[in-house]
């Protein structure tokens, strides 16, 4: 996409952190902006930050692990603005805690949201863009993606399966008119490690501890901003560019010494946090 101006952006995970971040940016843009996220207040209250710029948005409550709500944002935003240009699928949880000591309905979860959520968004909106012409989708990894953090085990499952099916739909893709992105920012300043509000109340045993609040020190301590974030989408999508690496000076060293790793076959040094 050369030209963000007048189109219709659709951000999940909208009401907070990189996902309310994205939204300020293409409203900036002169984007129309439909915000999705699972918590109503703060929902309403992003949509409204949102619009008091001056930027037309329309809030719609998604869980994006329920089909059924990814097709209703979609309908609701057919029927409000006529048309979608740009898709980000940002909503995600972390919890954190050893693999082997992380339940099974906590896989699930995470799954559920962070995997199966960004394929219903897909699965939902890419034929639209399709048919259009025209459009953009932008699924949110992490570094996680491209390292495996310790105490991050089943969220950085979800968001290396995010890396290769976005590689693969970038392929897919091609000839259509529509582009895909895979976000793997750094360490931001959201409330990922604080997702477990939003956990389904029916879920069985939680499986959090001290990696949590050590997960939360250190973005307090070193994260970037989510408008970082945001910007290097912005021009991510307006460069068509499929690896957005969130800061890339810090990133890429991090990526390149983990795959000449993989290509020498050496092991990884043990208790360096893989670099964060």
């Amino acid at each position: 996409m050369r030209e963000l101006a007048g189109k219709v952006a659709v951000v999940t995970g909208a009401a907070s952190g990189i996902g309310l971040a994205l939204c300020d940016a293409f409203a900036a843009e002169k984007m129309k902006v439909v915000l999705a996220d699972v918590e109503p207040k703060a929902l309403e209250a992003a949509a409204a930050k949102v619009a008091s710029g001056g930027a037309e948005v329309l809030a719609v409550r998604t869980d994006v692990s329920d089909r059924a709500a990814v097709q209703s944002l979609a309908d609701q935003t057919l029927a409000r603005f006529g048309a979608v240009h740009v898709l980000c699928n940002n909503a995600g949880v972390a919890p954190m805690g050893p693999i082997l000591q992380t339940s099974a309905e906590d896989w699930r979860w995470l799954v559920e949201v962070n995997l199966m959520g960004v394929v219903h968004g897909i699965s939902v909106f890419g034929p639209l863009l399709v048919a259009a012409g025209e459009g953009h989708i932008v699924n949110t990894a992490s570094a996680a993606a491209l390292l495996g953090p310790p105490g991050l085990g089943p969220y950085a499952a979800t968001k290396h399966a995010l890396l290769g099916l976005t590689e693969t739909l970038y392929y897919e893709l091609d000839g259509t008119g529509v582009g895909a992105s895979v976000l793997c920012p750094l360490l931001v300043k959201t409330q990922i490690f604080r997702s477990e509000r939003n956990r389904p109340a029916d879920g069985g045993p939680t499986s959090y501890g001290e990696t949590q609040k050590n997960g939360e020190l250190m973005i307090g301590a070193i994260g970037i901003e989510p408008s970082e974030v945001a910007e290097a989408v912005v021009q991510g999508i307006l460069a068509d560019r499929l690896y957005l690496l969130v800061p890339h000076d810090q990133l890429s060293p991090l990526a390149e010494a983990r795959f000449a790793r993989i290509v020498a076959g050496e092991n990884p040094p043990r208790g360096d946090n893989v670099g964060l």
